[in-house]
């Protein structure tokens, strides 16, 4: 039972990863950043990959706090 809990918590984090990743995809793309970027013929591919890259870098961070928050909520409930 104890190894099932690790596996279901896992299982989680990953979930809200990737969850906060596709958000912060859906949020990057509708920002106009394409004007940052000077265009050029088959650069899209780049400016996608850079897209997605921000989107991992900010969605992480953002799933990361949140977990972390949780996560030291539940410890205060545990300790009172």
């Amino acid at each position: 039972m104890f190894h099932q809990y690790f596996g279901i918590n896992a299982l989680f984090k990953i979930v809200v990863h990737l969850l906060f990743i596709y958000f912060s995809f859906w949020a990057l793309q509708s920002l106009n950043l394409e004007t940052f970027f000077r265009r050029k013929t088959g650069e899209e591919q780049r400016i996608r990959a850079v897209f997605l890259l921000l989107a991992i870098a900010i969605g992480y961070n953002a799933s990361s706090f949140f977990l972390e928050f949780l996560l030291l909520s539940k410890n205060i409930f545990v300790r009172i």
